[in-house]
């Protein structure tokens, strides 16, 4: 009889534990997603860059994971963006490259799609922005607090971002001044947020950190960063100034600065998480928009851009639209990990869906897949059968990769389009072209590209005949 009575009472202290340790597995987990503008796959030391100091991201691959063969939406800004806001690819996004609308804005997203942090608000999550959005206009409705944003700071306007010294940025709807240019654009987004993170430690929330950095003109504060670099190098092309962008004396200088300073904020985010005590329960991820620039006077060939991959931002080789990809979780991703799935920023979608236990209650198909096994280090079921792009300037161009296989469409509008075939296995920075030697492989990624394009008004390829049908 005395063990029966002990048994209850163990009972009763054994059921706080269970319920907190059932407590702790459906907590719910915040997400940043930092996605910077126009870093190449090797502009950080942990994808190979040998010549700027990036200690931080250092930090962020050995304590988490790198994706080897992770892909922007596209190779420029706004159409990248909208494919990672809607999950679908750039042949079914309403946005399929930059459209200015004047006197400051770009195209909008279509109203009927959902994007990213309308999810994550359906899912009960404070979710706030702070960089570059550059999808829509004010007044458009596109806006991102009309875009499921509940606080936004930086530029409406991608065009405007040109600029690290505005004479306005956006809080909220409302315009804030700067009349004498002065104040350094990245540090003032940096700092609001960081105050995001302080003022929701204790509720679920999502952060879209987009910082302009490390996107052409090469001016910000002439700092401790800016002196870690100093002299290193000969400086043979001074760059002159144009209409969009500053001039300077040591591009080489200043770009590699911009890097490191990004770095830094990385590592003040690292650190506020831990210093909040909230780590082990936020997802943090880095990324980029696409590949790097050669505008404003960066040089792209010094830093070793192309060393490993072919082409720049605008193109689809692999050098346009292979990023870099890192993914921060204490206690859940194994550090030190190295992932070489085939994975891209419109698999974010169904990703954040399965995260936030939204995957009954979303019903919206995406061109995506849920990459969240991947990253817990569990086995990765679903695999893509092929990735597909598109980029409406220059004469229009497609790419499609299915396994190692790579097709390039180019010069669409033509009527007379090339296409260049590539096995990346063997020749994974695309210098020879074997469509001649498979031609039916060929045949089945162009049938890909035909199929996944879908028609857009606002970008048309004008497309020959036979591929509208």
């Amino acid at each position: 009889m005395r063990n029966l009575k002990i048994i209850p009472g163990l009972m009763a202290a054994a059921m706080p534990l269970v319920s907190c340790q059932q407590e702790k597995a459906t907590e719910p987990i915040n997400v940043i997603y930092i996605l910077c503008d126009d870093m190449g796959y090797r502009d950080i030391e942990v994808y190979g860059q040998e010549k700027i100091e990036t200690p931080s991201l250092n930090r962020m691959a050995e304590e988490g994971m790198k994706f080897t063969s992770f892909y922007a939406g596209t190779s420029v800004s706004a159409p990248s963006r909208a494919s990672l806001m809607t999950g679908q690819h750039t042949g079914h996004t309403q946005i399929r490259g930059n459209k200015e609308i004047q006197p400051e804005g770009q195209a909008p997203l279509d109203p009927n799609v959902k994007t990213i942090a309308e999810m994550f608000k359906e899912a009960g999550y404070t979710t706030g922005c702070f960089g570059k959005w550059g999808l829509g206009y004010p007044g458009s409705g596109s806006e991102p607090i009309n875009r499921g944003f509940d606080s936004f700071f930086g530029y409406n306007c991608q065009r405007y971002a040109h600029s690290y010294y505005p004479a306005w940025l956006w809080e909220n709807d409302k315009r804030i001044e700067y009349p004498e240019r002065n104040v350094y654009s990245q540090d003032e987004i940096h700092k609001h947020a960081l105050q995001f993170l302080r003022d929701n430690k204790d509720k679920p929330f999502f952060g879209y950190f987009t910082y302009t950095i490390p996107h052409a003109e090469l001016s910000q504060p002439q700092d401790s960063i800016v002196d870690m670099y100093r002299g290193r190098w000969e400086e043979p092309n001074p760059y002159p100034g144009d209409g969009d962008y500053c001039p300077t004396d040591n591009p080489r200088t200043q770009f590699a600065a911009m890097i490191t300073r990004l770095d830094t904020y990385v590592g003040e985010i690292m650190d506020e998480l831990d210093k909040l005590g909230i780590a082990e329960k936020t997802l943090l991820i880095f990324t980029s928009d696409n590949g790097p620039h050669q505008e404003g006077g960066a040089d792209p060939w010094f830093f070793n851009a192309e060393l490993k991959f072919r082409g720049l931002k605008r193109a689809l080789y692999e050098g346009g639209t292979r990023v870099p990809f890192i993914v921060y979780w204490p206690g859940t991703v194994k550090p030190g990990t190295v992932n070489d799935m085939q994975a891209a920023s419109w698999d974010m979608m169904p990703t954040f869906v399965e995260l936030t236990g939204m995957k009954d209650k979303w019903t919206q198909k995406t061109d995506g897949i849920s990459i969240l096994p991947a990253i817990k280090g569990q086995e990765q079921n679903e695999q893509h059968e092929f990735l597909y792009w598109e980029f409406h300037e220059e004469g229009g161009r497609q790419a499609v990769r299915k396994g190692d296989w790579k097709l390039i469409r180019q010069n669409i509008a033509s009527g007379n389009p090339t296409l260049e075939l590539y096995n990346l296995a063997t020749d994974e920075h695309e210098n020879t072209n074997i469509i001649e030697q498979h031609p039916d492989v060929a045949t089945e990624l162009e049938a890909i590209m035909d199929r996944e394009h879908t028609h857009s008004d606002m970008f048309n390829f004008e497309l020959p005949q036979k591929q509208q049908q």
